[in-house]
């Protein structure tokens, strides 16, 4: 069977626009699916590694909490009535432990709160009671079953007399299964998306999980939590145990070898990105209808034009591609609208990845030039010797707004700091967000100490406001210059960086220009 010069046509056609577009689709989604995964990864590392500076910090408190009575009840270890009345002030000044005893330097148990009176005078063999007797140091239990039958951990500090005789110590117990400090502090995650987390201890035995039942299990075939019992901390895709694909983020909490673990399953997070594929196919497939139609009419009456055309759309090249079609001589209307059609086509899946490139160095919260962004804007003033000026900022004290104002507030502060960077700068200027309230600012073509009073300018007018509603938040600048601070380009960033370390040593809110 003859295929005649319109069959030809329409189906070279069919096949450039389908593959043209499906390559656009394929592009478009594997380029926003790897961004969706990597913002994750990324949001779940800072997330766990801010848990787990919270932890350290809880448990540093609650240990200095039980120091402090261990130093003030040495020379009254034998007066009962003293003991329980400190063993009932550690218990009720803070809400860090969920019991408090006292225990004598043969485990026998010398006071104790309330609801465990009747163990008074109690020889305790509890594993937390054995670790505290034989290390007679500050100790972080493992989780173990009570003699009360709650599953806990226990902190403990050593009491010593006046002569250094070792006569007990001070612990406090936090459950891992009923309401607690330690559940206070990581119940209260930010995310309704499917996100959430868990914490291990240093054999991978979970502390904290959000299905209470589930505390006590191991799960340290858990590539994750393999690593992170090992002190490390970053971000991994990982299929846990459950089976479920799952992004995670992981922190290690130094003093007690704890391991914090924020995850989100990959299946949630890809979900968006799926819908607007589709949607995407949707709304294209009615105009690719009429498209395929117009071409099937016009093959009927002309062959070279619609051939080269044909001929042309399959090239790789967008840019050459395009350039061919435009010179395609269409000397009737149905080939020059046609002409028209792929040009705008080709014009349109310019602009999409001109927005994907853009997306690819920008930064989503602020809309100033991500890391990838700020490398581009170096390269190109190295490349055209342009020098330039490097202002490196850090807002001060930023952890406090997060845990004052909350995340949301955060966020808000941080945009209002970007807009606040574009009313100080010209069109020429450079603005950059390195990360969290990490900013940096690239002046071509200015000197440090213009530089400097560029970077004083913005410091005196964030001085003097508040950010949606969050006042008294201070920056601190340091700038450098290239090449007066070295050919290198590594150098002079680093030379910014140390002028900021320097203001932060100073004292905040101020600017230190690094010294050619």
């Amino acid at each position: 069977m003859r295929i005649n010069l319109r069959g030809l046509v329409l189906a070279l056609t069919v096949l450039s626009a389908v593959a043209a577009t499906a390559n656009a689709l394929y592009a478009s989604y594997r380029v926003q699916r790897d961004l969706l995964i990597t913002n994750t990864l990324e949001s779940n590392r800072v997330y766990a590694a801010k848990l787990a500076e919270s932890t350290g910090n809880f448990l540093k408190g609650a240990q200095q909490q039980l120091a402090y009575s261990a130093r003030h009840m040495a020379a009254q270890i034998d007066a009962p009535d003293v003991l329980a009345a400190e063993v009932a002030r550690v218990q009720e000044q803070t809400d860090s432990f969920n019991s408090v005893g006292i225990v004598s330097a043969d485990g026998v148990i010398l006071a104790t709160t309330q609801n465990f009176r009747n163990f008074l005078g109690t020889r305790v063999d509890s594993p937390g009671s054995r670790a505290a007797l034989q290390a007679r140091q500050p100790v972080i239990s493992k989780p173990y079953v009570s003699i009360a039958g709650n599953m806990l951990i226990n902190l403990s500090h050593p009491i010593y007399s006046n002569d250094g005789r070792y006569r007990g110590y001070i612990a406090g117990t936090i459950y891992l299964r009923n309401e607690s400090a330690l559940q206070e502090l990581l119940g209260k995650h930010h995310y309704q998306d499917g996100s959430y987390l868990f914490v291990v201890d240093s054999d991978g035995q979970l502390i904290y999980h959000m299905e209470t039942d589930r505390v006590g299990e191991n799960v340290m075939r858990n590539p994750v939590v393999a690593a992170v019992t090992t002190g490390h901390a970053g971000a991994q895709r990982v299929v846990n145990t459950q089976g479920v694909d799952m992004l995670a983020g992981y922190a290690a909490v130094p003093i007690s070898g704890w391991g914090i673990i924020a995850q989100r399953p990959a299946e949630v997070t890809l979900k968006p990105i799926n819908a607007l594929i589709w949607t995407l196919i949707g709304y294209a497939a009615p105009l690719a209808l009429v498209f395929l139609l117009a071409i099937w009419w016009c093959a009927r009456l002309i062959s070279l034009p619609l051939s080269q055309l044909a001929a042309n759309v399959e090239h790789q090249d967008l840019a050459v591609a395009m350039q061919r079609v435009k010179s395609v001589k269409a000397w009737y209307f149905e080939a020059e609208r046609l002409k028209r059609a792929v040009i705008w086509s080709f014009t349109a899946l310019q602009e999409k990845i001109g927005k994907l490139n853009l997306a690819s160095i920008t930064d989503p919260l602020t809309g100033l030039r991500n890391r990838r962004g700020t490398q581009d804007a170096v390269e190109d003033l190295q490349a055209s010797c342009t020098p330039f000026a490097v202002v490196a900022l850090d807002l001060d004290h930023f952890k406090q707004v997060n845990d004052t104002y909350g995340h949301t507030a955060g966020d808000e502060v941080i945009r209002g700091m970007a807009q606040l960077m574009r009313d100080c700068s010209r069109p020429s200027d450079i603005l950059c967000r390195n990360g969290g309230e990490e900013f940096l600012i690239l002046l071509p073509n200015v000197g440090a100490k213009e530089a400097s009073q560029v970077a004083e300018r913005l410091r005196g007018r964030l001085a003097d406001r508040s950010l949606h509603g969050v006042s008294g938040i201070t920056v601190s600048a340091g700038v450098a210059h290239w090449p007066s601070c070295g050919s290198d380009i590594g150098q002079v960033f680093q030379a910014a960086d140390k002028a900021l370390y320097a203001a932060k040593q100073q004292g905040r809110n101020r600017v230190v220009t690094h010294a050619a």
